[in-house]
């Protein structure tokens, strides 16, 4: 049933029209390629008319002299066909190119500003496939796609008008073959879309299994898994192979196939024009110019199916591609709201948020945290700290109560606004290929040099920086390999720091950091958060004692509040986690 559906939709008209609404900015292009289709339409059975025409008028009346002028027409005739030609597959193919462009920056738009719960269901390699290898499909739709079958098609009609109007006899007589040639393309377009669909399905298993295991390399090797995995891929790649293998022998058995019907045609020909010679109901020229129109004919007939098949693994494509335009899985509530500076009062007033509908994560969390204080919150993992952020800054949307900043609804400030004015720092450093500056500024070309040193040289980490062979320009390489975990997590530390946010949030910062680097962060951090509203989610109490109010979170609720001294005092939750703190020395929190 589901391949049946995905049959009707090679000719969903709807989904063409949506492909080809991206040709709206190329329409004169787009006519162009059109308009050379007709004319190398019409141009193509005018060169065998011609060699007709003059075996039978000049051949047979030996006249050489325009026998000489009839030849030079033809061949300026074959170069201004070839030329058209050219300029066909180049600006058809250009076309192409140009919109797969266009829709690959609409595709990545959309999938910089998709909510972050969209990421949290989709796979990375699925948007990947989605960016890159399904639109480079469509560039297919349109070079070997429906235009060129158009053309195909206006050829083989020019073709057969033109050979019935000088013989319909012996035209009939040599397309009697087609029945045949019409049930082995069939056979051929099922066969090769069936092996397409198992190369496509074996091409996505590899892409997935082999990011997934390069990414995770150190825990195959960690565990001496590599053997067993290696025979995990062996059997992936054994049915690449087999699909791509079975759609070798459809193509081997077809191109041999059309070439037996193109001879049985010709065969007629020679036959039936060989008899109607000798009784003089035809001339040597038309069986001539036929033989030239048969092979003109059986040309493009060749890759019809090859062309249908190119034409509907496109629409799949496109399906696939417009599947991610059409998400409405982003911010669709946002504000407009952009206030200059904030000063970063911020308010919970009984949130409840879930990341799962019917599995809450937050249940009625309310608190107040006035500008330039710092709040601290702690609790089992599970509890529901790191939500708490995620919703601060509408990664995720909440799903009752209210998240203010400033007395505001974060719903009425401008999302990008909102963002500019809150620094994260995570315990998870996320690094991109390029230089330290690059990932400290995120490519930001207006943040000069000196403003980096000076924040690291705040931070205390600018001589370490200065160590790296090459300083600021270092090359981190991917996800930052080249530094160790304490590095990278300065790195963030400085990019958070470094556009000077009025909310500054560290979600367990310095868990996996070492002893001399977190007393790198902890001294920036005592001289940062002044005068700057801060949220500390931390493993370690020691990077929390000093703020001024502490939460105890616990599946999902606050069960305590206060802070540090008031808390001990309390012998509660918060009491028992410290003195499990002095006890162990450090403990997950």
């Amino acid at each position: 049933m589901a391949e049946e559906k995905k049959k009707k939709k090679v000719f969903d008209l709807h989904l063409l029209r949506r492909i080809f609404s991206f040709t709206h900015p190329y329409r004169s292009t787009l006519m162009l390629t059109v308009s050379l289709a007709i004319v190398l339409a019409v141009v193509t059975p005018l060169r065998p008319y011609l060699i007709q025409y003059s075996v039978d008028k000049y051949v047979g009346g030996h006249n050489l002299k325009w026998l000489i002028i009839i030849s030079v027409i033809q061949l300026g005739i074959l170069i201004g066909e070839s030329l058209l030609r050219f300029w066909f597959m180049y600006r058809i193919n250009w076309l192409g190119q140009t919109v797969v462009n266009d829709m690959r920056k609409a595709v990545f738009h959309k999938i910089l500003y998709q909510d972050i719960a969209y990421y949290d269901r989709t796979p990375i390699g699925t948007l990947t496939t989605r960016t890159i290898n399904d639109i480079e499909s469509l560039n297919d739709v349109f070079s070997e796609g429906i235009i060129s079958i158009m053309a195909d098609v206006l050829t083989i009609i020019a073709i057969i008008t033109v050979m019935l109007f000088t013989d319909w006899k012996l035209t009939l007589v040599c397309l009697s073959t087609f029945p045949i040639l019409i049930v082995a393309t069939y056979v051929f377009k099922e066969s090769v879309h069936k092996s397409f669909q198992r190369v496509r399905n074996a091409v996505a298993q590899l892409n997935a299994f082999v990011q997934e295991h390069i990414t995770g390399m150190y825990v195959v090797q960690a565990f001496a898994a590599e053997e067993r995995e290696l025979n995990k891929f062996k059997d992936i790649n054994r049915e690449h192979r087999a699909a791509n293998i079975k759609s070798i022998f459809a193509y081997s058995v077809f191109f041999p196939v059309v070439e037996i019907i193109l001879a049985m045609s010709l065969g007629l020909l020679v036959w039936y024009g060989a008899v109607q010679l000798l009784h003089y109901n035809t001339t040597p020229g038309i069986v001539i110019s036929f033989v030239l129109y048969i092979n003109l004919l059986f040309r493009p007939l060749r890759m019809m199916a090859d062309k249908f098949n190119v034409l509907q693994m496109g629409i799949v494509s496109g399906e696939r591609v417009f599947t991610v335009l059409d998400s409405e899985e982003y911010m669709q509530h946002n504000g407009n709201y952009t206030p200059a500076t904030v000063k970063g009062e911020v308010t919970f007033e009984n949130v409840h948020f879930s990341y799962k509908p019917g599995v809450p994560v937050l249940k009625g969390i309310s608190f107040n945290l006035p500008a330039g204080n710092t709040l601290a919150v702690v609790g089992h993992t599970g509890a529901g700290k790191t939500s708490i952020i995620s919703i601060l800054n509408r990664l995720y949307e909440i799903e009752s109560g209210a998240i203010m900043v400033d007395g505001r609804d974060i719903q009425d400030y401008d999302i990008d606004s909102l963002r500019k004015h809150i620094g994260i720092v995570l315990q998870d450093v996320f690094l991109f290929s390029g230089t330290v500056y690059d990932n400290i500024t995120l490519r930001n070309t207006e943040i000069p040099l000196e403003r980096v040193e000076e924040v690291a040289k705040m931070l205390g980490i600018h001589d370490f920086i200065m160590s790296l062979p090459g300083g600021y320009y270092f090359d981190v390489m991917e996800r930052g390999n080249t530094l160790s975990q304490g590095q990278r997590q300065l790195l963030s530390f400085a990019r958070a720091l470094l556009y000077n946010p009025s909310i500054l949030i560290l979600d367990e910062a310095t868990s996996s950091v070492d002893s001399e680097s977190e007393q790198l962060i902890q001294n920036a951090i005592d001289t940062l958060i002044k005068g700057r509203t801060s949220i500390v989610i931390a493993h370690r109490l020691s990077t929390i004692r000093k703020a001024s109010q502490i939460i105890v979170m616990d599946k999902g609720h606050i069960i305590e509040r206060g802070d540090h001294q008031s808390l001990l005092a309390d012998k509660g939750a918060y009491y028992k986690l410290y003195t499990a703190v002095e006890k162990e020395k450090e403990v997950v929190l």
